[in-house]
């Protein structure tokens, strides 16, 4: 049997090579001339998802990576 993708996680977590998932950080489309510089470049980074009980639920939302 196929399984589905859940379509909202797919567009935001991307899954890499060796397992870990990745996501870009929110808060950079608008309002941004409050923002100091050092927030923004941050912002701009993607990072990775650490806690085991989120990894393990997302991972099940993505079957197919």
């Amino acid at each position: 049997m196929k399984l589905k993708t859940h379509k909202g996680v797919a567009k935001r977590f991307k899954l890499s090579k060796k397992g870990k998932i990745k996501y870009s950080h929110s808060g950079k489309s608008h309002l941004l001339s409050k923002k100091k510089t050092k927030r923004k470049r941050r912002l701009r980074k993607s990072a990775f998802i650490k806690g085991k009980k989120d990894i393990k639920y997302l991972k099940r939302m993505l079957p197919y990576g």
